[in-house]
């Protein structure tokens, strides 16, 4: 399931060194704008710590993560939409993604220049947010005045997507994103989705913070995560110069140790993973056995035959009826025949809505 995240932000706030600890693909990482000219794509291992218990139950030859990929764009700058600083290729990769992990520098350091010359994240946020809309509103422009004569003359489908044309560019012309905007009908629903607006992606602001910061925050990103609220959006808190630190740490005890120093329970770049795979509506079932045990990416609301599917085409064909042991119930009783003798194994049927973790074995015939 090839989704992607595409990290964004004005040069020098820490895109390529958080891309860097993400994924084992490395990007150049450099104090001056434009160091990423093409689009870096790394794919990152999801942890997940229900692989590992069961794995600790079921004895498999190997544990098989879920993964997603992520994507490092370029730095855009002010005038990106009228194609400033190689603009029209930066935004044409940000189309191509799925969802979008938005840094903002939220440190002081002299020695690393900020583009604008001072530290704002409000003002960063809101150059990129003008960027991305006025590229939308150009697209809806150029919609509207394709679809117009359609609509006039009585085709519902243009009528349909002038409704939904109007309504984004009414609150473009006001300088908010459109994910902000809902539509009741699934007709409406179509056209919004089809029209493949950078503001209508689903966003995760990422507030790029010093070590001193990491596990609190500081008034930087205060202010971000009441902007943030205000569109329906999540953010987060990371330090990128201390998550490159971690990163470098061979030993999973030097890393625990190092997180504990801070005060931390986890770092910010597993807790960054997750919120991007979730980001992309994203979630996981598992097949354990004495083979692998391994997760399985699916889009949540998905249904049994969906899902048995992204193991084997043949498998949703044919499909059957699904096996489901809940993660909890797996850990409790030990194993999936002191599951059975509990009754605690669920069959389901077609219409069966899979849940995150779910424990899953297909039956099917072709």
């Amino acid at each position: 399931m090839a989704l992607k995240c595409g990290i964004v932000g004005l040069p020098n706030v820490g895109k390529s060194t958080l891309f860097n600890c993400l994924s084992s693909a490395k990007a150049q990482a450099a104090n001056f704008p434009f160091c990423t000219i093409e689009p870096n794509v790394g794919v990152i291992t999801v942890p997940d710590e229900r692989l590992t218990r069961l794995a600790e139950i079921v004895h498999p030859g190997r544990i098989v993560p879920a993964t997603c990929e992520v994507v490092d764009i370029a730095g855009l700058v002010k005038g990106a939409s009228k194609g400033e600083g190689l603009g029209n290729k930066f935004l044409g990769n940000i189309r191509e993604t799925d969802a979008i992990i938005h840094v903002l520098r939220c440190f002081d350091d002299d020695n690393i220049t900020h583009v604008d010359g001072t530290i704002d994240p409000v003002r960063d946020k809101e150059i990129i947010d003008t960027e991305l809309q006025l590229k939308d509103l150009e697209t809806i422009e150029g919609q509207l005045a394709k679809t117009q004569k359609t609509a006039a003359a009585g085709n519902k489908d243009a009528k349909v997507l002038m409704t939904v044309l109007e309504a984004y560019k009414e609150v473009l012309e006001k300088g908010k994103n459109t994910r902000v905007v809902t539509f009741e009908s699934k007709e409406e629903q179509d056209a919004a989705r089809n029209l493949f607006l950078l503001t209508s992606k689903p966003v995760l602001y990422v507030c790029n913070v010093d070590e001193a910061s990491a596990k609190t925050g500081n008034e930087y990103a205060r202010r971000i995560e009441q902007l943030a609220a205000e569109e329906g959006a999540e953010t987060m808190i990371i330090a990128g110069k201390t998550e490159e630190d971690i990163a470098e740490l061979e030993s999973y005890e030097d890393k625990k140790l190092f997180l504990d120093e801070l005060g931390l329970e986890e770092s910010g770049v597993n807790r960054l993973i997750k919120k991007a795979y979730a980001l992309l509506n994203l979630q996981t079932f598992i097949t354990a056995g004495e083979m692998e045990v391994k997760a399985w990416t699916y889009k949540k609301g998905w249904k049994a035959p969906q899902c048995a599917g992204v193991i084997h085409t043949d498998f949703e064909k044919g499909f059957i009826r699904a096996e489901v042991i809940k993660y909890d119930d797996y850990i409790q009783y030990g194993s999936e025949a002191a599951v059975r003798e509990a009754g605690k194994l669920a069959v389901e049927g077609k219409e069966y809505v899979v849940q995150d973790g779910d424990i899953m074995h297909f039956r099917f015939n072709v």
